[in-house]
């Protein structure tokens, strides 16, 4: 496998648990990158651009190379993204993380929504992960289509009472609450407020400038027992994905039939729960800028607004994952559901693969994208992997 990028001395575990990705896990294009301390140690990609990139029959390729700079979706890892941006607006004081929804947003308090608070919807205990009538793809390009429809919706559970993972409606709800807040649309709030200022290639909202080089994604089948963890869903989790009137089942389809995420018209809107486009290095130093300071670009969290954004919100049995997860607001926390370095880190992963989180106690900030999506929710097989060979790489 030719492997391109560096990694900084102690690292090299990386750099082989990359390669392995490639040569036991079916990888076919994918790009990592990790920060130390606000500076870069890993950042390596290899692979092809797209999904199904082949190779001639004398060993050439036909399609192109994944680049230093190849984009890709990230599918949920963009809510980590999109959840900096309220709580950003938090800590400059035009947010309050307590009043309710409606107090921004008064249309939201139709069907007895009047008790949904700003915290709710970050730590996914809002009760509105799903929508009686789903959006069709052409109505979910429109994000103020997606905010009436939530607006519209009555609550699955009292707010605050539960949690279950809001897997679409998440970014109608967030995106609306910066657009009443600042008056800009949440993707052009990230690109002015966070990706901009710390120098991060990723977008929600892809600007046509930049279509060239998001690589074509798609389904990918991990070989053997995906690398030792278990391969086989719990059958409780099965049933909930199989059966037409789960909450799981129902918060995937919000949007029914889901988008191409090849469309470009899919790529360009704003949809701040599952379109975000990076590179590894994009989301990594994302996350490092949350935590410290990179390459003279400024420090986005305060010590404050860090220690909220990783302090428990919802821990337990997902109504909707039907596994245990937790939550803080809006940062998925380190345990089973979701590994990440050690029990301080936090972040997000996107479903089939991508990975982003930092670790502030390490001072590691970490991002993993690829083009190969897996049927894995919360921990992908070859992410796992680059995280275990990380952690052995730190010392002790």
């Amino acid at each position: 496998m030719d492997v391109n990028g560096t990694v900084a001395e102690g690292f090299e575990p990386v750099r082989e648990a990359f390669v392995r990705n490639f040569e036991v896990l079916g990888e076919r294009g994918a790009a990592v990158a990790v920060y130390r301390d606000g500076h870069r140690v890993v950042d390596l990609w290899a692979g092809t651009k797209d999904v199904d990139g082949t190779k001639d029959v004398d060993g050439t390729a036909d399609s192109a190379p994944w680049e230093r700079g190849t984009t890709q979706i990230v599918r949920s890892a963009t809510k980590g993204v999109a959840a900096a941006a309220l709580l950003l607006l938090h800590q400059r004081g035009l947010l309050d993380l307590d009043a309710p929804v409606g107090e921004y947003w008064p249309e939201f308090k139709a069907a007895g929504k009047e008790r949904v608070l700003v915290r709710h919807v970050l730590s996914h205990r809002a009760g509105l992960p799903v929508l009686d009538r789903p959006l069709t793809p052409e109505e979910a390009l429109n994000p103020l289509r997606g905010a009436e429809a939530v607006a519209r919706q009555a609550l699955v559970w009292e707010p605050g009472t539960d949690h279950g993972y809001h897997a679409l409606t998440y970014g109608w709800l967030l995106g609306e609450l910066v657009r009443r807040v600042t008056g800009r649309g949440v993707g052009d709030w990230i690109a002015e407020e966070i990706a901009g200022p710390v120098g991060a290639d990723l977008w929600v909202g892809l600007p046509a400038a930049e279509a060239g080089r998001v690589g074509r994604s798609g389904r990918v089948e991990a070989p053997g027992n995906a690398g030792g963890l278990r391969s086989r869903p719990k059958r409780s989790v099965t049933e909930a994905y199989d059966d037409p009137a789960s909450l799981t089942r129902r918060a995937f389809a919000a949007i029914t039939p889901f988008p191409d995420q090849n469309d470009p018209a899919y790529r360009a809107a704003s949809l701040p729960a599952t379109n975000g486009i990076a590179t590894a290095e994009g989301l990594a130093r994302f996350y490092a800028s949350l935590v410290g300071e990179v390459g003279g670009g400024p420090r986005l969290f305060t010590p404050g607004t860090l220690a909220a954004a990783r302090a428990e919100e919802s821990a337990g049995p997902d109504q909707v994952l039907v596994i245990n997860t937790r939550f803080g607001l809006g940062y998925m926390l380190h345990g089973s559901a979701s590994p990440f370095l050690d029990a301080g880190s936090f972040g997000h992963p996107g479903r089939g693969g991508s990975l982003g989180f930092a670790d502030p106690e390490s001072g590691i900030a970490f991002g993993y994208v690829t083009n190969g999506f897996s049927k894995t929710v919360t921990a992908d097989p070859r992410a796992q992997a680059l995280v275990r060979a990380l952690r052995a790489a730190l010392p002790a």
